[in-house]
């Protein structure tokens, strides 16, 4: 794609004291700066001692400094770091200098993203590759860190590219045959587009798969744990937790707000709130937490349903089950429930009890409840072709799918419908391209690089 642009500089370590900070500048041409800023040419690629004064020749740091010369760096322009040390008023001091040398090349503070996005404009990484710089960076999980890594190397680009490759086919195919509709060939039997179709059709559910895990492991899931009060809710999250997040007493309403905390099961970023209890009553501070308390179950992507083993009368819990249900149905959304009974090692009839059986004091069943949390999110253990996935891509995905969807409606119909497939195929091509950013809308590509560091 390539453009042309005024060189840019930014402080690309995070902010605060360290022992080394690193100001990145990027631009057409460097060569000036770097002698007006040094003193002296910078070999390609070699680390090499400076010094960076002020105006009056005073010394403000001394450092590492590297050159990369178009075209072989990350943004595909020439790239000048200066790694000195990391110290916040060092850093600026530096980056004031590189603003006043650069003045003459209308040289500017870069914004939070842009040496991805020039990195991205001059091909040398498509969006999915980019927006996997920031997601490494967030990772929060082994997995997480590992699938990011996955898809900065291209192997998610490779895999929508070989869909596109499919579709693309498939197109030319179609295209051909309208443009010599007096051939009169069977287009349907000898291009084996039914086949075709079908191999396309399997290969985005395997791709929406991927994407589906990948986007737990950069989001997280929120799990909510719900019941009654006082049936050992903030006794499982503390369990969970492996820490004491939350006051455990017999005393019921103990938990009056949402307690959150983030656990990893089998390297899954996963948000566990503890909520309050869920009953009728009239304290008005228990009350606005049993409000938010089914504000999180609506907006929750799980919930675990946590009921009293050692209870004579279980009718309320399964009253508070309808209840729980019917604010599932409200909220329009398709949210699993686990059913857990806890305190089983109170109780002398747990083997009558339906869902799973726990004792959060004794961690008895917290591994089998941990497998169940996992499945009903639909993850996988079976990560290691996992893509990190952003909701885009699912939904790009998703809106591919329907496309195919409808052009097999009218490849169904024959070479009559013929020019409608071919659209239909043109749109699943089309949304697929959002994806690594062959077809995509500017405003959108500013979100996407507005959300990442200054810096990158």
């Amino acid at each position: 794609m390539g453009f042309i642009s005024e060189p840019i500089v930014a402080v690309a370590t995070a902010t605060g004291l360290g022992g080394i900070g690193i100001v990145r500048v990027s631009g057409k041409d460097l060569s000036q700066l770097i002698r007006d800023l040094f003193g002296k040419k910078l070999d390609p690629r070699k680390a090499e001692l400076v010094k960076v004064q002020d105006h009056q020749e005073q010394v403000i740091d001394s450092g590492i400094a590297l050159f990369f010369p178009s075209p072989n760096s990350f943004t595909g322009e020439d790239v000048l770091e200066f790694q000195g040390h990391g110290g916040t008023v060092v850093l600026n001091l530096v980056l004031q200098r590189i603003l006043a040398v650069g003045q003459r090349l209308q040289m500017r503070v870069a914004r939070p993203g842009e040496f991805s996005e020039r990195a991205f404009l001059n091909n040398k990484i498509d969006l999915a590759q980019a927006e996997a710089i920031a997601d490494l960076i967030e990772a929060s999980t082994e997995v997480a860190v590992k699938s990011a890594n996955r898809t900065l190397s291209g192997e998610f680009s490779s895999a929508i590219n070989e869909v596109v490759q499919k579709v693309t086919h498939l197109r030319i195919l179609v295209e051909a045959t309208l443009d010599f509709p007096e051939e009169e060939i069977d287009f349907l039997e000898n291009a084996k587009a039914k086949e075709q179709w079908q191999a396309i059709q399997i290969a985005l559910q395997h791709l929406l798969q991927k994407t589906k895990q990948g986007s737990i492991l950069r989001n997280g899931a929120l799990v909510v744990l719900a019941g009654e009060p006082n049936v050992g809710k903030s006794s499982l999250i503390n369990k969970l937790a492996g820490n004491d997040v939350a006051i455990v007493t017999p005393i019921a309403g103990t938990t009056r707000d949402r307690i959150k905390e983030t656990i990893q099961i089998q390297g899954v970023p996963i948000q566990i709130i503890d909520t309050a209890g869920l009953r009728d009553t009239l304290d008005t501070v228990e009350k606005i937490g049993v409000e938010r308390s089914w504000e999180a179950i609506k907006e929750s992507d799980l919930i675990i349903h946590v009921k009293d083993a050692s209870q004579k009368n279980k009718e309320t819990s399964y009253e508070l089950q309808l209840e729980i249900q019917q604010q599932i149905n409200n909220s329009n959304k398709s949210i699993p429930i686990i059913e857990v009974w806890n305190k089983i090692d109170l109780s002398n009839q747990s083997e009558n009890l339906s869902g799973i059986k726990i004792s959060a004091k004794l961690g008895t069943g917290i591994e089998e409840l941990k497998a169940a949390i996992l499945k009903e999110l639909g993850w996988s253990n079976q990560v290691e072709n996992t893509y990190i996935a952003r909701t885009r891509h699912i939904e790009a995905i998703k809106k591919a799918q329907f496309h195919l969807e409808e052009s097999g409606k009218y490849l169904s119909r024959g070479n009559n419908a013929l020019e409608l497939f071919a659209e239909e195929l043109r749109l699943t091509q089309e949304y697929l391209g959002e994806i690594t950013g062959k077809l995509l809308a500017d405003d959108l590509l500013g979100k996407i690089f507005g959300s990442f560091c200054i810096g990158k």
